[in-house]
C-alpha cells in the first residue's frame, strides 16, 4: 500500500521527481517516534531531532518520508548557509535574470517534508526565516519577490541538532525550540543495537556483538578525552569493512579509533579496547 502511495504522489507532483523515498529505508523503532511524528504531521506540527551523531535521525527522517508517501528535501547546514541558500535568488543566465527557487520554497510548494539538519550549524540570521513556518502561520516570505507562500496541510517541517557538543555560540534559541515538538533519540539497547549492525552490513551476529560492546565501551569515555562515543554509523563502517575482508582490528581502528580522534593518547586509548575486544 505504501509503494502504491508513492507512486500516486509522485504522478501527481512531477516536480518531486528525485525527491520521493523509492523504497522503504530500514528502520528500527524503538520508542513510539512513529506514532509521534506521524501525529504531528496530521496536526501540522513541526518537529525537532535531538540526539547524537550516527544514532539514526535521518535515516528516520527518511522512513517517515517514505511511510508517509512525501517528497523528502534535506538541507544540511553550516556556517556559510544564507537565508538566500533557503529561500531562492535570482540568477542571471545568458538572456534574462531568472528566480530559481531554495529548498525551503520548493519544499513548500510541494507539500514535502523539510529536514534542517544541524540547524544550530546554520547562522542565527538564517534560522529566523524559519519561524513562520513554525508557528501557526505556516507561511514563507519571499521577500525578494514580494511573494507569501501559505504551506499546505501536507507540508511539514524537520530540524535536528546534537545538543552534546554544541558550544554557548551555537545553542538552539529558545525562540525557536519553543515552536516544535521534541523527539529524543539515542543510541539502542546493545542487542537491538547489533541486530542493527548486522543487518546494514552482512556481517554474523558475533562480531556485531563484538563492535556494539566496543562501542560501548568508547561511549563511557564521552566526556573524559572524547567529545563522542563511537555511533551506530561508525560500527556498520567498521562491519562493512569486515565482511569485504578486512582485519577485524585494523577495521576498527581505521572506522571507529581514526574517527573519534586524533589526540595521541585517546587514539591509544581506542587502540587498547579495539584490542581487548578483537
Amino acid at each position: 500500500m505504501d509503494e502504491a502511495r508513492v507512486r500516486m504522489t509522485r504522478q501527481s507532483l512531477p516536480d518531486a521527481a528525485g525527491l520521493m523515498i523509492e523504497r522503504e529505508p530500514y528502520y528500527q523503532p524503538l520508542r513510539g517516534e512513529v506514532a509521534l511524528f506521524e501525529a504531528a504531521w496530521r496536526n501540522q506540527m513541526p518537529v525537532l531531532l535531538k540526539g547524537p551523531t550516527g544514532c539514526g535521525k535521518t535515516r528516520f527522517i527518511e522512513y517517515m518520508a517514505w511511510r508517509l508517501a512525501r517528497p523528502l528535501v534535506t538541507v544540511s547546514c553550516h556556517d556559510d548557509l544564507t537565508a538566500a541558500d533557503l529561500v531562492g535568488r535570482y540568477l542571471i543566465t545568458a538572456r534574462e535574470t531568472a528566480w530559481s527557487d531554495g529548498p525551503m520554497a520548493r519544499a513548500v510548494r510541494l507539500g514535502a517534508i523539510l529536514y534542517l539538519d544541524e540547524i544550530v550549524e546554520a547562522r542565527k540570521d538564517t534560522t529566523v526565516v524559519i519561524h513562520p513556518l513554525a508557528d501557526d502561520r505556516r507561511t514563507l516570505f519571499v521577500d525578494k519577490r514580494g511573494e507569501v507562500l501559505k504551506a499546505p496541510p501536507e507540508f511539514m517541517l524537520a530540524i535536528s541538532y546534537n545538543p552534546g557538543y554544541q558550544s554557548v555560540l551555537k545553542e538552539l534559541k529558545q525562540s525557536t525550540r519553543q515552536r516544535f515538538v521534541a523527539i529524543d533519540f539515542d543510541f539502542p539497547p546493545a542487542e537491538t543495537e547489533a541486530g542493527i549492525v548486522a543487518r546494514e552490513s552482512g556481517i554474523d551476529a558475533a562480531a556485531s556483538g563484538r563492535l556494539v560492546k566496543l562501542a560501548h565501551m568508547t561511549r563511557n569515555l564521552k566526556g573524559n578525552g572524547l567529545d563522542e562515543g563511537a555511533s551506530t554509523r561508525l560500527l556498520v563502517h567498521a562491519a562493512k569493512l569486515i565482511v569485504q575482508g578486512v582485519e577485524p582490528r585494523a577495521a576498527c581502528d581505521a572506522a571507529i579509533a581514526l574517527a573519534l580522534t586524533d589526540e595521541p593518547e585517546m587514539l591509544a586509548a581506542v587502540h587498547e579496547l579495539v584490542s581487548a575486544v578483537f
